[in-house]
């Protein structure tokens, strides 16, 4: 997979090595793909080609033309993504996500030093203060929507937070906009981290020195790290380990070692 650059239209997706995406598998089964997915990997097809997206890269890993996405996650978001091979199980898996039979858990790396674990809940509605389109904020409104995620910290040191997050509902960009709203920003979040413009210049001009002096991370250090499911026609787990870039990113900023953070996210 290509590394940001700072040259190039930050909506153009990254493109998937053939030869490394088998690596990214968790498991497979004769009708689950269950992949690691690293962030900047979109998970719907593009204009790109097939080896532009998770399910386009899987279609040509299977050799078949049909893949059912199971759940997506944000372009930016790493982690675990499941995709059925068969109507059968796509079917059964998409609706224990309907009967709020899946439950999930984030890793997430936060800007401050969050000290003990707290439970938010608030409504969500499209953020009407903002110049980006897709934000979101805590607001009631006609359309708001109930959101709750629960935030355990798992190591506190200089300045930041790992954390394990547990979101009970599954609204859009939940996770980050809780985290922006007590006040412990998501690392490297372009839209709800420091300067919600920073968006919109990455979208134009891709990742630049500039942004990369204001967030230190080129994309938001949220990990979806395991999804459970406990439906009477589909009970799996399934756990992604830490990608590589976040992983770094974490023994960086928190002076941690492997072992240390092995144990932490165990």
């Amino acid at each position: 997979m290509t590394k940001p650059t700072s040259d190039g239209s930050g909506d153009k997706p990254e493109l998937i090595d053939p030869n490394e995406f088998p690596s990214w598998i968790v498991e497979e089964d004769e009708g689950i793909l269950a992949i690691n997915k690293p962030g900047l990997i979109v998970c719907h097809p593009s204009k790109q080609g097939p080896w532009s997206s998770l399910i386009g890269a899987s279609r040509e890993y299977l050799q078949q033309e049909l893949v059912h996405l199971v759940h997506r996650l944000d372009r930016e978001t790493s982690g675990i993504c499941l995709l059925a091979k068969d109507k059968l199980r796509a079917r059964h898996s998409q609706m224990a996500f309907q009967n709020l039979q899946v439950s999930k858990e984030y890793l997430a790396l936060l800007e401050g030093e969050l000290e003990e674990s707290i439970d938010v809940k608030n409504h969500l509605a499209k953020d009407l203060e903002s110049e980006v389109y897709i934000k979101q904020a805590v607001r009631k409104s006609r359309t708001s929507k109930r959101a709750e995620t629960r935030f355990e910290p798992l190591l506190v040191r200089n300045g930041h937070t790992l954390v394990r997050v547990i979101p009970k509902t599954g609204r859009k960009h939940q996770i980050r906009i809780h985290a922006q709203h007590q006040g412990y920003p998501i690392v490297g979040d372009k839209i709800y981290g420091p300067d919600d413009r920073l968006y919109l210049e990455f979208i134009e001009h891709g990742y630049t020195s500039s942004m990369a002096a204001i967030l230190g991370f080129h994309r938001q250090a949220l990990h979806a790290h395991r999804v459970h499911f406990d439906a009477p026609e589909f009970k799996r787990s399934f756990t992604a380990p830490l990608v590589e870039d976040m992983a770094e990113e974490i023994k960086k900023r928190m002076d941690c070692s492997d072992e240390e953070l092995a144990q932490l996210i165990a």
